[in-house]
């Protein structure tokens, strides 16, 4: 029998440790059937909702009131009913625990505790501390958790092992407001007698170096552990907290930062013994600290993981005796090396992305700026060491920093490396994989795999632009890339979890900080990290990511949880496009024109950023410079999305008021920026394709854009010319507006600017520039950066043909029309949505009594509809099942919609 799937809490598959009293429970309906007519929920505490009749798969929590530890497990099991009108009930589902960890300060006992540091080294050389505490047991127990967090990056260990799979606990985040909690079953580890609990602690992202200023101590200069081992057998509970009694020692770990490595001396190491009464040369007593329990929370998001290693595909000796190895390809996370030096012996590990002319390591072109130096540049970091003390079994694996590489330079190691001495571990936010594309065209799908790679290497806690050189939550990149990460990955508590911190970041006049999390501007040691904040396309992710994860899931209360903040920010772009005048047009004309209070071009923006052919960025000029061309353009398209999200929330009076005001931004754009032709004034490829993409012209005038357009890319050779805010939309805008073929054009150029010749020439990950290896094969700036990447969404919503349908959230109704181009003669996609799993493939073939014939495979979940558009046929609405369509190809026919559900 048939049963619901895929159960979650909170979005969550796991839901150990949660911070929230009523979840929401969801689940996926069983495949093969045709339309949920109702539900019921039972937990094991005895909450039981009956029948309740609804089509929704989801449902909050609405048991026996829950506090902390409350656990309990659910099941859910649904009635369908098929075409004919026939019900029938499914079988229960696999149940799914939830548990949850302590929600209140006055939970703990246990203090925060610390190292006694007299004298602090300089970040990047700061050792990490053991905390070390010894109890007995009377006997095994019936239940054991263990809750820990930390100012810095901790690892814990329950006699000697160490306890679950998570890294880089407690993860990222904007620690001024929140700390995550991780909460473990522990229950195996212990055992009647004498026990021992360590942990590992080092700088990570609280006062370790971070991002491109490479700035240190912006949460805190010390670092700390906080603990609770609570063990109960019958009705008796035992609690091990931190406190003074437990034993601080150093560690192997003579440096770890995440920007500059890790330094192991294994000569160091405790192996985890408990140090004896404070007498052994380092140990002491622990320090109790100062630090908060009313900013610590739950997870929002799956853990951070190692999901995956990768093998070298080769290792070379060069002549001067270090080691390169070649792992094929371009990742985050860290590796693993078995191969260790001779006692005493020092090896030093050089990550990057690319190799120099003499086919060592370079790590030069990720150097950022010495802003304390004006014209210098800092190191790029990404060197490990390691020495080895002879212990049989000795392992070498960094887990307390990352790295974003391709190939490793083994520098001190005598002995010759085999593959199976080192391995690279993949380490991300451990999401579900939901969406798939492939087509017949190789370098097409070698392209969508480089894309993937790309966004995995960049989902380590949070939504980073690069792996290697910054790190940091740029919110440009993700409002950028979300549309297409949603569709491959579940990135919905991901997304979550960072739009805390965005919000957390918030300014008090509104401003959208553009990295989060985030500090705060006055710890920072760069100008620019703070008059930077506030710009279009970066501040407007609070508007546009909260929409793309409530399409993707349907759920509305991600909009609800962020609408105080899309109002905040709304307020400061509305004060500055009413109150202030560039000073340009102020000087052209003293009286503002009526329509000039809705144009917002004061303040530092970006821009389009980085075109190619354009102009080198200077970030001090932009803050004078009259970008109101795209701001507005922002301004216009954040007031139309917040219309529509007031009008799911229920909110009528606003949701009037912002589509009124959105009206007269789009008016103010037209007029400000289009000639009485129906011309750009300001003519770029960017400027042209968000005029399209955000309908900021009048129908009658979109094809006179479009033309502009065409004219301008025919103009580069036909390339692109669009830089980062702008160039997820081009190919869209181009097929829905009657210039598929050229769409296709700029997706198969393959000299620079384009994506394939990244494939070309031999990328494994999207550059951040179109030259990341140019033409000599020199390497520029990173080599890992996702955003330009969101074309591929272009293959699955067009080539593929796979999209939701204009006003559906969480794929309830979907369009599938194959726009292939470029003698693709196959293509296929899928998607698991919240409804089930969407799948579309169709092929071309020649029959000799036909001639060619395209054949459309689909296969539709259940509550879901689709409507099927091929050339030559009419429209057909189909249902869940299984479903086959032939039409002759060619005969594209243009439809109004764009790439972006945002839009």
């Amino acid at each position: 029998m048939t049963v619901p799937t895929r159960l979650r809490a909170e979005h969550l598959p796991e839901a150990m440790g949660l911070t929230v009293s009523a979840p929401r429970l969801s689940w996926t309906p069983p495949a093969g059937s045709t339309t949920q007519a109702a539900y019921r929920i039972t937990a094991s505490n005895g909450w039981d909702t009956g029948r309740q009749e609804s089509a929704a798969c989801a449902a909050p929590y609405t048991g026996p009131a829950l506090d902390s530890r409350s656990r309990f497990e659910w099941r859910v099991r649904t009635w369908n009913t098929d075409e004919a009108g026939n019900e029938t009930p499914t079988g229960w589902s696999q149940p799914m625990p939830v548990e949850l960890g302590l929600l209140h300060a006055t939970d703990w006992t246990a203090q925060w505790i610390g190292a006694d540091e007299p004298a602090m080294a300089r970040a990047g050389e700061r050792p990490g501390y053991a905390f070390t505490k010894t109890f007995t047991l009377d006997a095994a127990p019936e239940k054991a958790r263990a809750y820990a967090t930390a100012h810095g990056i901790y690892e814990l260990f329950i006699n000697g092992r160490r306890v679950g799979d998570q890294q880089l606990t407690p993860g990222s985040t904007s620690y001024n407001t929140t700390l995550q909690v991780q909460a473990y079953d522990v229950t195996g580890l212990l055992r009647e007698g004498a026990n021992t609990i360590r942990a590992i602690l080092t700088d990570g992202w609280y006062r370790g170096s971070f991002g491109y200023t490479r700035d240190a101590d912006m949460y805190g200069t010390r670092t700390a552990f906080l603990a609770q081992l609570e063990v109960g057998s019958g009705t008796a509970t035992q609690v091990i907290g931190t406190d003074s009694s437990w034993l601080v020692s150093a560690t192997e770990i003579t440096g770890a930062d995440l920007m500059a490595g890790q330094r192991v001396d294994f000569r160091a190491h405790d192996a985890g013994s408990t140090p004896t009464g404070g007498k052994a040369p380092g140990v002491r007593p622990a320090v109790v600290r100062p630090g908060s329990f009313t900013q610590l929370a739950g997870p929002l998001a799956p853990p951070t993981r190692v999901t995956g290693e990768l093998v070298p595909v080769s290792i070379t000796r060069l002549p001067n005796g270090n080691q390169v190895v070649d792992f094929g390809q371009n990742l985050h996370g860290w590796i693993r090396l078995t191969q260790l030096g001779a006692p005493g012996e020092t090896v030093a590990l050089e990550y990057g992305e690319a190799l120099g002319p003499d086919g060592d390591v370079t790590r030069d072109h990720l150097r950022p700026h010495d802003f304390r130096s004006p014209g210098a540049f800092l190191d790029a970091g990404q060197v490990d060491t390691v020495a080895a003390s002879g212990a049989p079994g000795e392992v070498f694996e960094p887990r307390h920093t990352t790295h974003g590489f391709r190939y490793v330079s083994l520098q001190g190691l005598a002995a010759d490396l085999a593959p199976a001495d080192i391995t690279a571990c993949v380490v991300r936010t451990d999401m579900e994989r939901i969406g798939t594309f492939s087509c017949s065209d190789e370098r097409l799908n070698q392209l969508h795999g480089i894309v993937e790679w790309s966004f995995l290497g960049n989902t380590c806690e949070v939504p980073t632009d690069c792996p290697q050189r910054e790190k940091a939550g740029w919110t440009g990149d993700w409002q950028l890339f979300v549309p297409t990460a949603a569709y491959l990955y579940d990135v919905t508590g991901f997304t979550r979890k960072w739009l805390r911190d965005v919000r957390a970041d918030q300014w008090e006049d509104g401003v959208i900080a553009n990295i989060s999390p985030s500090p705060g501007p006055e710890a920072t040691s760069a100008e620019f990290m703070a008059f930077t904040n506030g710009a279009a396309g970066w501040g407007d992710a609070i508007v546009m990511v909260p929409w793309e994860a409530y399409l993707a899931t349907g759920d509305a209360a991600i909009l609800a949880e962020n609408w105080e903040a899309m109002k905040r920010w709304l307020g400061f772009v509305r004060t500055a496009a009413e109150t202030r005048r560039h000073a340009a047009r102020a000087a052209r004309a003293p009286f503002p024109a009526a329509h000039e209070k809705y144009l917002w071009d004061t303040g530092f923006h970006f821009g389009e950023w980085m075109e190619p052919d354009g102009p080198e960025p200077d970030l001090f000029a932009a803050r004078t410079a009259d970008n109101g061309i795209v701001a507005t353009a922002y301004y216009r398209h954040t007031t139309e999305l917040m219309a529509r999200i007031a009008s799911i929330l229920g909110l009528a009076g606003e949701a009037a008021a912002l589509a009124e005001l959105s009206a007269s931004i789009r008016d103010a754009w037209e007029r400000e920026y289009l000639d009485a032709a129906g011309h750009v004034t300001q003519a770029s490829q960017a400027n042209c394709v968000r005029a399209l993409a955000f309908h900021l012209v009048s129908p009658v005038h979109r094809t006179t854009v479009t033309a502009q357009l065409a004219e301008l890319i025919r103009g580069a050779g036909t390339h692109l010319g669009t830089g980062f805010l702008a160039t997820p939309y081009l190919l869209p805008v181009l097929a829905d507006n009657g210039e598929l073929d050229l769409a296709y054009e700029l997706l198969m150029q393959d000299s620079e600017p384009s994506w394939l010749a990244m494939v070309d020439r031999g990328a494994t990950t999207v550059w951040e520039l179109w030259n990341g290896i140019d033409g000599d094969g020199i390497p520029h700036q990173s080599l890992n950066h996702y955003s330009k990447g969101a074309v591929v969404s272009f293959l699955h919503r067009y080539t593929a043909g796979l999209r939701q349908a204009p006003g559906s959230a969480g794929w309830d109704r979907v369009v599938i029309e194959p726009r292939p181009g470029a003698g693709l003669t196959s293509a296929s996609t899928s998607h698991q949505g919240p409804h089930g799993l969407i799948e579309v493939h169709w092929a071309v073939s020649t029959d000799p009594a036909d001639g060619a014939v395209l054949t459309l495979t689909a296969t539709i979940p259940a509550g879901t509809t689709a409507e099927v558009l091929l050339p030559g046929r009419p429209a057909a609405v189909v249902g869940p099942g299984h479903h086959t369509f032939l039409a002759a190809p060619g005969g594209d026919s243009t439809q109004p919609e764009l790439m972006r559900s945002t839009l």
